[in-house]
């Protein structure tokens, strides 16, 4: 073995060298001045030498001892491996490899978790790549000689086999990434061998096939000699190496650390990359493939980065045709991985191996083209790159010396017309945007034949072609408009952003550049395109949004105002064709962006604009009138021109400013007679809503510019009241869509005209706030509770009869939702009453599918505004729904009933929204009781004192709050209940007492621990000799500050109990007395008589206006920002109190967090929760088996290739 050879090796040459020039050192370290005087590991860890000289001084001093230096060489790997032990001279020369390391095991300093390699920081930074290039100039250096002495790389891979086994972490990552480096750096000696055996080899067979008189007898015996000793260092090169492989990447490959897994994996595809002749076959292959499955996604990409490598050459295709068959499918679900930077390894793999013919069957291949419409752009790029390979890679090669084919002739033809096509069978119609941006950095030249494009749509097709069809021209018209925006904004369509990026100057001209060619093509393209496909709206609305992207000065600068002016026309004939709303717009949206009054054209299109909206009002007042007069005599036809052109005055008032034509009196003239008469068609009164508030929001925006006249500010304020009070009335409207529109803009006035529209500056605006009176706010509440928290079969009205079909009922559940969320925007910004989210909270758990994060971002942003108001809000819809309840069932109801048992859920679910921090929610808890307790009261019993007050079982419902009570408040809540009662009550023990009983429970529930926290500051037993071992915790000083403002909040209200205290029910016998508490603060015993006093100051101020001292009007509820449910909560506990239990949801109720007390032990308290590492180095912690067994720890059991 070489083990064994290499420690007697070692101990001979220990023998020889003892009297040598070590004497100048001491422990191996030199004693010399300057740069000698310091240690291999200080050396690397600067990097500001060159690692060449370092590497030739060591060398020098091997040649003088090299037991001195081999022991500099072994201190180096210690020391990296972040071990302040030394290796003294006595301990190299008497003990094994196996007790060395035992000692420096001995040595670690247990309370750091880190080391080199994984220190954080500038000075360590460029440690591992120091370090990694010392191991490879040492062997590069020592290549010629002093590797094959048979000391120095025996002991040197004896000592980082031994270390790569050791159970501390910190041993065996340092050591196996030095062992894969020392291999790397023999495979690449072991090549030059090769390559040297193989001259040699040709230059002796040149020579013997000489003829006999010419032939060199004595150079053939030399090179004889050379390839011998070539073929021995060959040799003693392959057993170093068998020795690395086996002693060190058989056993670490599989490792319990992800890092040392990932360093084997990365250096043996460098290997096979390297050595192909020597590595690359099935016997290697197969760790990579087997390492493909690792539950660690650092692993797995390390796996696919080492076979990029090897497939990107296509020579070693032949030898890997093998393992390509048996791991196939497997890179090719790794397109799927969770982590996204191994999915895009894996499709870039595939890239590679699409090299291969016929490898990947076409299912392996749509696996990945789905891909290219993905949200996380690397993965779409990474896939778009695949499908351009593998569909657009054959092109039609140009005849050298023809002529450019242009247009519909051009190569780029068919390649557009199969990028349709693969878009059209995808059946991902509204996602073009994706396509075009997955296939933008590969295929841009191509994308960007808009000249091909159009003489797509335009020319007749040539003999023998085929011409597209009407789907696919909208696909491509749809797919051009995608390309034209890209080149114009150069970034991702919405969704796949990764933030904003700074072009760089080569990005900008090219994008300049783009958009130039772009408008002098469609400057004069898009009029025909117009004329062809004006009746299409699909199509239209789509090329209309062409001059958005346009550079307007081409027009005049490339004296194409003749393309401008026909682009109008065709422009104003759509207008006059179409009313669809989105052709409209469209309309609208292009004319916005051509009249800019920069460019010189803008008098010509402003003068176009104008015409055409003088006409549509005329038309409009004029039909308006006729059909007003007419009244019920009015046909379908009258009311389909008002209709027609108020859908065109509609869409244009959504972008332009129309306040010169007084669109608001005949709008509120025909709103204020399809009240009176109440048969106005639905569509008519819903665009003239929408008009009428596109006026008044005008209006608004031209009086915010700057300053205004108080006559326009009455004139404002007058339309803007008297149009909320139509909305109102048309709130009651027999049409589902005509009520659901007036609440929609009504919701947004009342927003807009909030008290928040004064902020900014904006005090002049001050006579426009308005503020809905209760009528309004009750009827908007009204509107949501009938015609949103509905079945789903229902909803009859809002789906146009297709019920039965999905696509209506998850529009008509879109709509519902924007009604709910509308209306909490209100509740949000204090424009309604906090209470009246109420009605909206109790739904909760009924329509959690449906409306559950709305409802609860809605409660995160109320708490953040005012917890103690949320809290009465909470506690209010509990109430309500517990008057509901017994309205429905009785007062005799049963506890064990759904309806109950719901309430009582909600309430758990209310519970958890208020997290882990008590001492934010303090104030809201303590509010949320005594309101809770004062309703359970409100209602006697008719029967009697004797008797249950009526909605006493609502304190059952209550006790899912009382674990959110910090442990002081409890002792003072319980006092207050006890206000409510009497002392016949605290004897009942009838079930219908149950609720009060279970509630006083649950206030008692480590109530005896609620004075030792009070009263810290006047006990000194026991807690004094704690606070030695372990820290206070972190919130003990805001708790005992909080306590004496918390006793000020109960006070005013609170008189001289009726009784005194109960006993506690739960037993305090078996109490741990290395708890460290004093036994006369049992419940049973009275408190100090000032902390009654505080206690009492605390429960008489229960009247009460909570104003705790950290109580802030609008503050986070929350560590990720938003409201904890039950299902996004994530409780910071330590491991040792984790629960067991199934559900995570229950996690706050399935462990009593308030009277659980765990004592770890004093190392583990002092240091942080991310400190606690599996792998520490405290030798108690580590495992004994967790590494020795390493290879029952790989997470997958596949079969070795033979």
């Amino acid at each position: 073995m070489l083990l064994q050879g290499g420690k007697k090796g070692k101990k001979a040459a220990a023998e020889k060298g003892k009297g040598g020039k070590g004497a100048g050192r001491l422990n191996g370290h030199h004693q010399e001045n300057g740069m000698e005087n310091m240690m291999l590991f200080e050396v690397v860890k600067l990097g500001r030498s060159a690692m060449q000289s370092v590497v030739d001084d060591w060398i020098e001093s091997y040649k003088h001892d090299r037991d001195v230096a081999l022991l500099d060489l072994i201190n180096f790997f210690i020391q990296c491996s972040g071990c302040k032990g030394v290796v003294s001279g006595e301990m190299f020369r008497n003990m094994q490899n196996s007790e060395i390391i035992r000692r420096m095991t001995e040595e670690f300093d247990e309370d750091s978790g880190d080391y080199p390699l994984t220190i954080a920081g500038p000075q360590w930074k460029k440690f591992k790549s120091s370090f990694c290039e010392f191991i490879a100039v040492l062997v590069r250096q020592c290549q010629y000689s002093i590797i094959y002495d048979e000391y120095m790389m025996d002991t040197v891979i004896s000592l980082l086999t031994g270390l790569s086994d050791s159970q501390v972490r910190a041993f065996r990552h340092t050591s196996t990434l030095a062992a894969m480096k020392l291999m790397t750096a023999l495979v690449n000696v072991a090549l030059n061998l090769s390559i040297n055996m193989d001259n040699t080899q040709r230059q002796y067979e040149a020579e013997r096939n000489k003829m006999v008189a010419k032939r060199a007898n004595d150079r053939l015996e030399l090179l004889l000699q050379k390839r011998k000793e070539l073929q021995e260092n060959q040799d003693e090169i392959e057993n170093m190496m068998n020795a690395i492989f086996k002693g060190v990447f058989v056993h670490r490959y599989r490792d319990s650390i992800a890092e040392i897994r990932a360093i084997c994996i990365e250096e043996i595809g460098v290997w096979m990359k390297l050595y192909s002749d020597a590595f690359l076959n099935d016997s290697y292959l197969k760790y990579v493939g087997w390492t493909m499955h690792d539950k660690q996604g650092e692993v797995r990409l390390k796996c696919l980065t080492a076979l990029q490598g090897l497939y990107y050459n296509r020579e070693l295709n032949a030898r890997l045709e093998l393992f390509t068959s048996r791991f196939k499918d497997r890179i090719v679900s790794m397109t799927l991985d969770k982590e996204y930077d191994v999915a895009v390894q894996a499709i870039k793999l595939l890239t590679l191996v699409l090299h291969t013919d016929e490898v990947l069957s076409p299912e392996d291949c749509e696996s990945v083209y789905h891909l290219v419409y993905s949200a996380h752009r690397p993965v779409a790029i990474a896939a778009g790159e695949f499908l351009f390979k593998k569909l657009f890679s054959q092109r039609e090669p140009e005849e050298e010396g023809a002529p450019k084919r242009r247009g519909r002739q051009s190569p780029n033809a068919n390649l557009i017309k199969t990028t349709v096509f693969f878009f059209l069978e995808s059946e991902l119609h509204e996602h073009a945007a994706y396509l075009v941006d997955s296939l933008w950095e590969c295929g841009a030249e191509l994308l960007k034949d808009w000249e091909c494009m159009t003489s797509l749509l335009l020319d007749d097709p040539l003999p023998g072609e085929e011409a597209l069809t009407d789907r696919q021209e909208t696909a491509l018209i749809e797919i051009m408009l995608c390309t034209v925006r890209q080149a114009a904004e150069c970034h991702p369509p919405v969704g796949r952003g990764t933030g904003k990026r700074v072009m760089t100057a080569k990005e900008k001209k090219t994008q300049l550049d783009d958009r130039t060619r772009m408008t002098e093509l469609f400057a004069v393209a898009l009029p025909p395109l117009l004329a062809k496909y004006a009746v299409d709206a699909e199509k239209v609305t789509n090329l209309l949004q062409l001059p958005q992207f346009f550079d307007l000065e081409i027009y005049t600068t490339g004296r194409l105002e003749k393309h401008l002016e026909s682009l109008l026309r065709q422009i104003r004939e759509i207008v006059e064709k179409h009313t669809d709303t989105e052709v409209l717009e469209a309309c609208s949206k292009t004319y916005h962006a051509l009249c800019n009054e920069e460019f010189t054209i803008f008098n010509r299109v402003d003068i176009a604009r104008s015409q055409l909206l003088d006409e549509l009002v005329d038309k409009f007042n004029r039909l308006l009138e006729d059909f007003l007069q007419e009244g019920e005599d009015a046909d379908e036809d009258d009311a389909y021109q008002v209709l027609s052109t108020l859908k065109r005055i509609t869409a244009f008032h959504n972008a332009h400013d129309l306040s010169q034509w007084d669109l608001f009196t005949s709008n509120f003239k025909l709103l204020n007679t399809g009240i009176e008469n109440g048969d106005m068609p639905e569509q008519i009164v819903i665009h003239s809503l929408q008009c009428t508030h596109y006026v008044i929001l005008w209006h608004l925006a031209k009086l915010s510019e700057g300053s205004s006249r108080k006559e326009d500010l009455v004139t404002l304020r007058k339309q803007m009241r008297a149009f909320c009070m139509m909305c109102q009335r048309y709130l009651t409207n027999v049409n589902t869509a005509v009520k659901e529109q007036a609440f929609t803009i009504l919701c947004d006035v009342l927003l807009i005209f909030s008290h928040q529209m004064v902020s900014g500056g904006r005090e002049h605006l001050e006579p426009l706030v308005y503020s809905p009176e209760d009528s309004l706010q009750s009827e908007l509440l009204s509107f949501i509770l009938n015609h949103v928290f509905i079945d789903q079969d229902d909803d009859t009205n809002s789906t146009d009869g297709q019920q039965d079909d999905e696509a209506g009922k998850i529009e008509a559940l879109h709509k519902r939702r924007n009604l709910l969320a509308a209306y909490c925007k209100l509740i949000i910004y204090c424009v309604v009453e906090m209470k009246t989210g109420a009605d909206i909270f109790k739904q909760y758990m009924r329509y959690y599918n449906d409306y559950g994060d709305i409802i609860k971002e809605t409660m995160s942003k109320t708490r953040q505004i005012d917890k103690i108001q949320c809290a009465k809000t909470l506690i209010l819809s509990l109430q309500q729904l517990f008057n509901e309840m017994l309205s429905e069932l009785g007062h005799g109801f049963d506890r064990s009933s759904s309806a109950f048992c719901g309430i009582k859920e909600l309430a758990r679910r209310f519970s958890l929204t208020f997290g882990l921090d008590q001492v934010k929610t303090r104030d809201a808890i303590a509010m949320l009781h005594k309101d809770g307790i004062e309703f359970a009261f409100k209602e006697p019993s008719p029967q009697g004192e004797g008797s249950t007050p009526l909605n006493l079982a609502f304190l059952d419902i209550l006790s899912e709050f009382s674990s959110k009570l910090m442990r002081q408040d409890k002792r003072t809540v319980h006092m207050y209940l006890e206000r409510f009662m009497t002392f016949q009550m605290a004897l009942q023990r009838e079930d219908c007492w149950l609720p009060l009983i279970s509630y006083r429970n649950s206030l008692q529930a480590g109530g005896d621990d609620d004075t030792m926290s009070v009263m810290s500051g006047y006990s000194s037993r026991g807690s004094s000799v704690r606070s030695k071992k372990t820290k206070p915790p972190a919130a003990t000083a805001g708790t005992s500050e909080s306590s004496s403002s918390s006793s000020e909040v109960w006070q005013q209200s609170m008189q001289t109990p009726v009784m005194m205290p109960s006993p506690h029910l739960t037993s305090t016998a078996m109490r741990d007395p290395k708890r460290g508490r004093d036994d006369s603060f049992m419940g049973v015993y009275p408190l100090p008589h000032d902390q009654q006093q505080s206690h009492q100051h605390l429960i008489d101020n229960l009247g009460f206006q909570v104003h705790f001292h950290n109580c802030e009007l609008v503050c986070l509820c929350s560590r990720r920002g938003t409201g904890l449910m039950e299902e996004d909560e994530e409780p910071i506990v330590e491991d040792v109190m984790m629960s067991s239990e199934g559900r995570m949801d229950d996690l706050n109720e399935g462990m009593d967090f308030d009277t659980m007390d765990i004592d770890l032990p004093p190392s583990k308290n002092r240091r942080e929760r991310s400190e606690l590492k599996p792998d520490y180095f405290d030798p108690a912690s580590i495992m004994d088996e967790s590494v020795r067994n390493a290879a029952s720890l790989t997470p997958y059991h596949i079969q070795p290739i033979t």
